[in-house]
Order: structure tokens, then sequence, then C-alpha cells
């Protein structure tokens, strides 16, 4: 019998647990790769002058159109494309995300960059911990959390044309919270999904990945935004 202590399967792993782990391993592997490659580009297209070169000559819009239409195919035909074409897409847009990202370098004083991202890791990381290991029922947060992203991004484009520093702010604190609660609701779907059949689960831990590191980016911009000293 199972229950048996005498009995080599009591002592085994139970396959439901084993298998949330591997898929969360993946993820964070492909979540830190994609974090890291956003980084060199975004550290070599600042130093090397290639960001400097891109906006001079008008490549910049159409970056973006690209960055986008990665987003897109990448959300909508992700249950029909092989893992390879899921990966590539992920890291084609982690490198485009690169160049857009290296714009910080010009803003922020790079002690500040980089003692706030190691804030913002912490931080993160105790967000997709809580994600991971509660037991409540989150699947009402995603209509919520949705709404009040587009909510502030409406109000965000409005701001554009009146200039209000104060809601400027009062924005970057709303979204901040938001993309704190599409944190922890990312992680817990983590789990769901972990136990879909007929999934290729290398291309779940990649659809993870790129969730998790829209998150961690957002996360990391609103904290910059808030806290990042500027430079003068």
């Amino acid at each position: 019998m199972i229950g048996d202590p005498s009995n080599p399967q009591y002592y085994s792993e139970d396959p439901i647990q084993t298998k949330d782990a591997t898929l969360l391993t993946k993820t964070f592997f492909w979540m830190f790769l994609g974090l890291l490659g956003t980084a060199a580009v975004a550290a070599y297209s600042y130093y090397s002058g290639l960001l400097e070169g891109i906006l001079t000559a008008g490549f910049f819009p159409t970056l973006m159109i690209i960055e986008l239409v990665v987003v897109i195919v990448f959300s909508l035909l992700f249950r029909k494309l092989s893992p390879t074409v899921v990966g590539i897409l992920y890291f084609i847009y982690a490198f485009i995300n690169g160049l857009s990202f290296a714009t910080i370098f010009y803003a922020y004083e790079l002690s500040s960059i980089v003692s706030l991202f190691v804030i913002c890791a912490l931080i993160y990381g105790g967000l997709a911990l809580y994600g991971y290991q509660t037991k409540r029922d989150l699947s009402n947060w995603g209509t919520i959390l949705f709404a009040m992203l587009l909510g502030g991004l409406v109000v965000s484009l409005i701001n554009l044309f009146l200039g209000n520093p104060m809601t400027d702010l009062i924005i970057d604190w709303v979204m901040l919270i938001v993309f704190f609660g599409i944190t922890i609701y990312d992680m817990n779907k983590l789990k769901a999904l972990s136990m879909e059949e007929g999934i290729n689960q290398e291309k779940i831990a990649i659809y993870c990945a790129m969730q998790l590191y829209l998150d961690f980016i957002n996360v990391f911009l609103r904290i910059l935004a808030i806290f990042g000293k500027r430079r003068d």
C-alpha cells in the first residue's frame, strides 16, 4: 500500500508538485534570460551611441511597431507556434525592448538605476512568492486588474496633453499597485497552466516568462519614475 511507510512509493515525490517545480524553474530561467538580454542591449545601445543613431535616423517608431507586432503574434498564436518560434519571438521582444529601455540612462543616474533595480527585485520576489503559495482563489482578479490597467493607460494618454506632474505621480503610484496585483495574479495562474494538458511545457514556461518579464519591467519602471534620481 502507498500509505505503508515500508513501501518505497510512500516516500516518492508528488508528481504534481514535481511538475510545478520544474515549470517554475524553467519559467524563471527564461525570464532571467529575457531580462539579461534587455539589460545587455540597453547598456550597449546607450554606451555605444547606437540608440542616439536610431533616434537621429528616425527608426525608433518602426522598432516600436515591430515590438507591438511581436507581442500580438506571441499572444494570439502562442498555442499554434512551435516552442522554437515562441522562444525566438520572446527574445526579439526582449532585445527590441532593450533599445527603448536604454532611454532611462539619459534620464536617471546610474547609481539610482542599479539600487532601485535591486529593491525592485526583492519586492517582486516577495510578490511572486505570495502569488505562487497562496491558496486564495484569484480568478476574479484578472478582470479587475485589466480594467484598472486600461483606465490608467487612458488617463496617462489624456495627461500627455495636459502635462500635469501631480497627475503623473498619482498615475505612477496607481499603476505600480496594479502591477503588484498583476504579478501576484500571473504567478498564481502559472500553477493552473502547469496542469493544463495538450500544451508543450516548454511553451508554457516561455509564455509565463513573458508575462512575468513584462510585470517586472513595469514594476521597475514605476519605481524608477517615483523614486529615481534624475540627471541634472
